[in-house]
């Protein structure tokens, strides 16, 4: 009893460092383009985005119950599958983090608990049916939707604003920007915070703590939502570098279409308790207005590396995970030498980051070799939307930049 009460001590410690890493590594699906476009300074941003995290945690617990009770099957997963799992997600969000890449924590969990239980159990603990309807389709359909909702929204914004003074209209959306990026600090507490929760949840179950399909125990939500919170707040910078200036030409308008159609579509997978990627939505957002605004940029190159990213999360984790599941099957010696390769592994991860760091001080600093060919974002666009009708204000929609001219 003294050895799986330990090992629930390890699986919940490893299952809060990666809330901590998911925070830190989505701090820039809410706080990208507002700090790229100066509506907000990046300390003060990150601060507002984290305290909302917390907040959010504690709006709902349907995400978390997806995790706890749908995925895998709680009766037949010990805890040390779990913490293999938690590791294969850790090392690909820290490995996609040093890259700058917006990859999905959630997908990397997913991927890491999927081919933990796989390697341990089988496939028949994984429900497949569950891992269709409720991780896959909306991997899928979420960025399509973001990405149409937010193209609508900003050709709506700019036509809206047409002939109005810009810089009245830059300080207003610079605002609005602020309060959407508060309600997608808010709506990703709700979604990734649980998720945290409900691997912690699983790992409680597993162990005789607590009776299957309950719901997390508030002790829980609490240092779910303080650990991502505290991640949020030292902010992954290298993220929030790609996601505000190297995927698109962010301007206020823009970034506030973006903002909120993400929270939209966040808030309402999480009243659904579909445990979808926060990250893959607000890309699809951020790409969105990119094509949104008529001779906008969207940086193709950026964004199939994005996408190459995205395909690789749920098997590149599910193979770290697997692997360290069939370690962790041999006993004490194989957790801890699971452990131990996980920390050697982080470490080298964090002194690969040193070499060029990327801060709040330079965060806005021009992302290199991020050139377009000629004509690709205006072909995009024309099949997107049509460009609104009369004549555009260079105020409030500038012109073309050369590379995105037909």
């Amino acid at each position: 009893m003294e050895h799986i009460t330990l090992l629930i001590g390890i699986v919940i410690i490893t299952a809060l460092v990666f809330d901590f890493t998911n925070g830190f590594h989505d701090t820039a699906n809410a706080m990208a383009t507002t700090i790229s476009t100066g509506a907000m300074k990046p300390k003060m941003a990150v601060a507002m985005s984290a305290a909302l995290n917390l907040v959010g945690a504690f709006l709902s617990v349907e995400v978390a119950a997806t995790i706890s009770k749908g995925i895998v099957d709680e009766n037949g997963i010990q805890p040390e599958v779990i913490f293999a799992g938690l590791v294969g997600a850790i090392i690909w969000n820290l490995l996609t983090w040093l890259a700058g890449l917006p990859s999905s924590s959630s997908h990397a969990l997913f991927g890491g608990l999927i081919g933990a239980t796989v390697a341990s159990v089988g496939f028949d603990a994984v429900h497949g049916d569950a891992v269709i309807m409720k991780i896959l389709i909306p991997a899928i359909a979420a960025p399509l939707v973001a990405g149409v909702a937010t193209v609508l929204a900003t050709r709506l914004t700019y036509r809206i604003t047409r002939g109005t003074n810009a810089e009245d209209t830059a300080k207003g959306f610079r605002a609005g920007q602020i309060a959407s990026a508060a309600l997608v600090s808010l709506a990703h507490g709700t979604n990734d915070a649980q998720k945290t929760m409900g691997v912690i949840t699983l790992a409680l179950v597993s162990g005789g703590v607590i009776a299957p399909h309950s719901d997390p125990p508030m002790w829980v939500i609490v240092s779910a939502g303080l650990a991502i919170a505290l991640g949020t707040y030292l902010g992954g910078w290298r993220i929030i570098r790609t996601l505000g200036s190297g995927l698109a030409d962010i301007q206020p308008p823009q970034g506030f279409a973006a903002q909120t159609g993400a929270a939209v579509t966040i808030l309402s997978s999480s009243h659904l308790g579909f445990a979808l990627s926060t990250t893959q939505v607000c890309s699809g957002a951020v790409m969105g207005s990119g094509l949104g605004r008529k001779g906008g940029v969207v940086r193709w190159s950026t964004a199939g590396r994005m996408a190459a990213a995205w395909v690789l999360t749920l098997p590149a984790a599910g193979l770290v995970g697997g692997g360290a599941a069939l370690l962790a099957k041999q006993g004490d010696w194989g957790v801890t030498l699971v452990a131990v390769l996980a920390l050697a592994a982080c470490l080298a991860i964090y002194v690969a980051s040193r070499r060029k760091p990327v801060h709040a001080d330079n965060v806005n600093e021009t992302v290199p070799d991020t050139a377009e060919p000629v004509g690709v974002v205006t072909a995009a666009l024309q099949a997107v939307a049509p460009p609104p009708a009369g004549p555009v204000v260079a105020a409030t929609e500038p012109p073309a930049p050369a590379q995105a001219t037909v």
